[in-house]
């Protein structure tokens, strides 16, 4: 079970990176792309940095 939750970490991980790409780069341009996808972003990001956490304690959990 426990290489299954490392790689779902590492593509959670992965997916952080490139949502937090994307809305630096939609900041970095502004218009309207910016306006209306730049919460959403936001939430993406903040909800797969949660979903990382949880895997990374659920290894942890395992690890020991």
């Amino acid at each position: 079970m426990e290489p299954l939750i490392l790689i779902l970490t590492i593509c959670t991980l992965t997916a952080v990176l490139a949502v937090l790409g994307l809305g630096i780069f939609s900041m970095m341009k502004g218009g309207a792309f910016n306006k209306k996808h730049s919460n959403n972003l936001m939430k993406l990001r903040v909800g797969l940095q949660a979903l990382c956490l949880v895997l990374l304690a659920t290894m942890w959990f395992f690890s020991t």
